[in-house]
């Protein structure tokens, strides 16, 4: 068989997160050609220039496609979209991938979707049957209907694509590709706290982290973007009562986020924050390495649910936006109100720290996606069969 050339798509910070045990999986198997488009977010420097992060690491970047509109609004995320519809379309015919790579729920993982199906290009997702509140899980299961193949994080997960109409034989559990990440973090853990600031820069006091500190990230949520700034504020005020020592990271580009993002820095203006630093953007192994020192996780990302539950790193996951996901024993729900915030920071922070849960995975995805991959075969109708 000949090698074949699989196109991955990668539209922000945590996309790369997600799949970067793939890549290497991808880039080292002998039957596979790597093509690697780095698109949106991913490419703007006030959300981490996480392009640089992936050349850093070796990888090599075929296309890049400027795709955000400004204005992190629902009409911007649409006119986003659409623009990077036609700009991947257009790439797609250039690499002529035998395969697309798409990832998650993100808004613009769904031009992915569109333009790969028009193309007739075979399209796998990755990360389709998970439940989640906001516009994300629209876009995550109109996704699955347009994928040829599913790699799916859990049985659950499983489960839910095939109740949705996929084939049996079109599902496969391989584990997030995230867990794959954490594992290789803590395996050869070599975080030096006293020099994080030096390395990476960031706003804020430079703080002894030997004493313990925790992690704030939180999103705006698509379907309350016009909430984000109170939603923000709400956090902020429970983290800056706390006292405690603080790595706060800066949102996804999101509707709403402008709203987060000003509430930051309105907020930091207007107080004294002697406790808290803000980074844009770490490398995805310091930054878990990161978490699992920390004492506890604050916010909305996904990233407390699946691989801090890997890490049996205690989380308080505020309001909806993980609504309905698969929890760990690591996760504390609270709603948007700093009292209950603050409460539930304290409770995690002085509760037993959870054991590791496997709930997404074991840490080996990517070698098993790009096996899969390899061995996957194309029909003449372009359907995949396995």
């Amino acid at each position: 068989m000949s090698v074949r050339k699989v196109c991955v798509v990668i539209t922000a910070r945590p996309s790369y997160s997600r799949v970067r045990s793939v890549l290497t999986a991808i880039k080292e198997h002998p039957d596979l050609e790597l093509q690697l488009v780095v698109a949106a977010s991913a490419l703007l420097e006030r959300y981490g220039n996480a392009h640089l992060v992936m050349e850093n690491e070796g990888f090599h970047i075929d296309r890049r496609i400027y795709m955000i509109v400004e204005g992190e609004t629902l009409v911007t995320s649409a006119k986003s979209t659409g623009l990077g519809l036609a700009e991947i379309a257009t790439t797609l015919d250039d690499l002529k991938p035998d395969m697309v790579i798409t990832i998650a729920d993100r808004f613009e993982t769904i031009a992915t979707a569109i333009a790969a199906t028009y193309t007739n290009i075979p399209l796998v997702h990755i990360q389709g049957g998970e439940v989640t509140g906001s516009i994300d899980e629209k876009v995550r299961h109109a996704i699955t209907k347009l994928a040829d193949i599913h790699l799916v994080a859990s049985d659950k997960a499983r489960d839910r694509v095939v109740r949705m109409g996929e084939r049996e034989e079109k599902v496969f559990v391989t584990g997030c590709p995230s867990i794959d990440v954490a594992a290789n973090a803590v395996s050869h853990d070599k975080l030096v706290l006293d020099n994080i600031f030096d390395r990476f820069g960031g706003v804020g006091e430079l703080l002894d982290l030997s004493k313990g500190y925790i992690v704030v990230l939180q999103h705006p949520v698509t379907t309350e973007y016009q909430e984000a700034r109170h939603h923000i504020e709400e956090t902020l005020h429970a983290v800056a009562d706390s006292g405690l020592d603080t790595l706060w990271f800066w949102p996804n580009v999101d509707a709403g986020s402008d709203g987060t993002s000003k509430g930051i820095r309105a907020f930091r203006e207007a107080h004294r924050l002697p406790h808290i630093h803000f980074f844009k953007n770490l490398p995805p192994e310091d930054f878990l390495q990161v978490l699992h020192h920390s004492r506890c996780i604050v916010g909305n990302s996904s990233v407390a649910i699946r691989e801090c539950a890997f890490l049996g790193v205690p989380a308080v996951n505020i309001g909806t936006r993980q609504s309905g996901r698969d929890r760990g024993r690591n996760v504390l729900d609270v709603d948007y109100d700093r009292n209950r915030i603050r409460s539930a920071i304290d409770t995690q922070i002085h509760a037993p720290r959870p054991e590791p849960d496997l709930l997404y995975g074991d840490g080996n995805a990517g070698e098993r996606i790009a096996d899969l991959l390899s061995r996957v075969e194309l029909g003449i109708d372009k359907q995949l069969t396995y």
